[in-house]
């Protein structure tokens, strides 16, 4: 982003040009030693307009000199956590650099031709295209964090003095709106004694497995002891299989109260800690995906608002009881629930004729599923077919709740009855399409084989996978195979 403001910035000093050139020449306005610094070329005061070689070069010198001076000022920290000031300077400042960078190619090269206005106002609007954009970032940002957006649900492992220590330590120097502590296990074969009276005690460590889709937790803290075996390798295994970031904290680094030695580099939770992440949870490529969900999300909101429109119509006039849009109450990433929306397709009673049409259930396991449902509407019948039902869902992926593509999320009904294994579908975040939609939904009868497709592309994600599960889709939809 920092490199297309620098480029923007430029365009839009070039584009305002001609007015600048009339407050700095025409106007009378500017002393004639500033204008005389500026160094105005003969032709730009005859009214002339540069050519575009002339804001391409200086370009080209400054976004490298942009990018390095504020990652040399810490301008790529979280945004939120650097003040207003801070946030001015690394965004100044590297606009400054580079104008300096410029300046001395300019007397290095003995250029005498450049306009130095069209140098010194790209400058300028850089240096504010920076500071805005990253302001308007930090404040989204703040504000997100203030709401919740950003917290993890922490769950602490070990005896119950570690524990205490650990959950001082993040109380007394994280933000609640980062971190909070939902509880805490006990060593396996332990009583649930008093560890910390402001936690609950979820049980054993050895329950970790139950716990860690029933509970949303997505961060893991052991407090590791030389006394205590708070048995660590099955605590591994369980959050390596449900993707779970596993933080192992030594005891005796926490305990004692240093004079001289510190941590060599701090982890987010400032803890002397070995850190295990999932695979790819804080990878570029993740990165990339989530930017791709939320670029083509907004851009088919904004397409196919004409669509959503005719839809809507359409519900109104065949069904006009019915309500446009149907709330889509599900368990989403790390068993978090949100609530998601579709175009109604279904009578309004629909929940509670499907006790009756059980024996009808195509699907085997808990997932409830008939292809002919006498629920459907007629217009939800066309609207299923060629999946025009889902496409509310692109609001949830815009603000978060759901990807593109990604296994589907469980109604909570569902998920009670899921076993074991078939709760790692819900360790990545949910998505509106997937391996089981591309490769024949309708023929699918058994809900293994689903969950075994979803864990599939967990293990081989790539954004290649999904460039090629969403065209798969395209085809799909446009083919009419939807239920």
């Amino acid at each position: 982003m920092d490199a297309i403001i620098v480029v923007a910035g430029f365009i839009a000093s070039y584009g305002a040009f001609p007015f600048l050139q009339g407050i700095v020449v025409a106007s009378g306005l500017v002393p004639e030693p500033l204008l005389l610094w500026l160094a105005v070329p003969d032709e730009i005061a005859g009214g002339q307009l540069p050519g575009w070689e002339e804001a391409l070069w200086p370009v080209l010198l400054m976004v490298p000199t942009v990018l390095f001076s504020v990652e040399l000022l810490g301008g790529y920290g979280q945004l939120r956590a650097q003040s207003r000031t801070r946030l001015f300077i690394s965004s100044t400042l590297g606009p400054v650099l580079g104008l300096a960078v410029v300046t001395m190619v300019l007397y290095a090269l003995k250029v005498s031709s450049a306009s130095r206005l069209l140098i010194f106002s790209g400058t300028a609007f850089v240096g504010l295209g920076l500071f805005a954009y990253r302001l308007a970032v930090a404040t989204y940002q703040r504000r997100a964090a203030a709401s919740g957006r950003y917290v993890k649900q922490v769950l602490l492992v070990g005896a119950p003095e570690g524990v205490r220590r650990v959950s001082d330590h993040m109380r007394q120097r994280l933000s609640p709106t980062d971190y909070v502590m939902v509880g805490y296990l006990v060593p396996p074969g332990e009583a649930a004694p008093d560890g910390d009276p402001a936690l609950t005690c979820l049980g054993s460590s050895s329950d970790l497995s139950q716990l860690l889709i029933h509970q949303p937790v997505q961060e893991i803290v052991v407090v590791q002891s030389d006394a205590v075996d708070v048995g660590l390798t099955g605590i591994v295994e369980a959050c390596d299989y449900y993707r779970v970031t596993l933080r192992i904290v030594p005891i005796a680094f926490v305990a004692p109260e240093l004079r001289d030695l510190q941590l060599a580099s701090a982890s987010a939770t400032g803890l002397p800690e070995i850190v295990l992440l999932p695979r790819g949870l804080n990878s570029d490529a993740m990165f990339v995906k989530r930017l791709f969900d939320v670029f083509a999300s907004s851009l088919l909101l904004v397409l196919l608002a004409p669509l959503f429109a005719l839809v809507a119509l359409a519900i109104k006039l065949t069904t006009p009881n019915l309500p446009v849009f149907y709330p889509w109450r599900v368990i989403g990433f790390k068993g978090l629930p949100f609530t998601g929306y579709k175009f109604t397709t279904m009578v309004a009673e629909a929940e509670s004729l499907r006790e009756a049409l059980l024996d009808k259930n195509e699907m085997s396991g808990p997932v409830f599923k008939i292809q002919d449902d006498p629920r459907t509407t007629r217009l939800g019948k066309f609207l299923r077919k060629y999946s025009l039902n889902e496409l509310p869902q692109l609001w949830s992926v815009l603000i978060g709740d759901m990807s593109l593509v990604g296994p589907r999320p469980a109604f909570r009904h569902e998920l009670e009855r899921y076993e074991l294994w078939h709760k790692r579908k819900l360790s990545i975040k949910p998505g509106i399409t997937c391996l089981w939609q591309v490769r024949g939904r309708n023929t699918v009868s058994k809900f293994d084989d689903w969950v075994a497709m979803d864990l599939e592309y967990i293990d081989r994600w790539s954004l290649w996978l999904d460039m090629k599960i969403l065209f798969r889709t395209v085809t799909a939809v446009v083919r009419g195979t939807g239920s």
